[in-house]
């Protein structure tokens, strides 16, 4: 069974910096694209960040590029996303995903964690 367990989610202050964590189980981790996404109160879930399968390819969304950084340690099957300079409109519920051929759309995975809350005040 696909298992994915996010962890980090906290409350910060604006300025502030979270590692978020997503660890997989049940499935050949190294050879899927992981992708991290938020959904905000009342609004769609959107995609922040995947890296893929060789962790040479990342993608970022425009409002966290130069901000979050993500990486994937294999051995250990957990993907990190480091979030600094967080702000404000950051506030909302993290999920990572699993897919053999990953993207940067939440339709694109069949495979959820069950989210992690990050909340950051102005």
């Amino acid at each position: 069974e696909v298992q994915l367990v996010e962890s980090g989610g906290g409350s910060v202050q604006a300025g502030g910096s979270l590692r978020l964590s997503c660890a997989g189980s049940g499935f050949d981790f190294a050879r899927y694209a992981i992708g991290w996404f938020r959904q905000a109160p009342g609004k769609g879930r959107e995609g922040v960040s995947v890296v893929g399968s060789s962790a040479d390819s990342t993608w970022y969304a425009d409002s966290v590029k130069g901000r979050f950084t993500i990486l994937r340690d294999n051995g250990k099957k957990t993907v990190y996303l480091e979030m600094n300079r967080l702000e404000p409109e950051d506030t909302a519920d993290y999920y990572c995903a699993a897919d053999r051929h990953g993207g940067s759309k939440p339709g694109q995975y069949n495979h959820w964690g069950q989210g992690t809350q990050v909340t950051v005040s102005s």
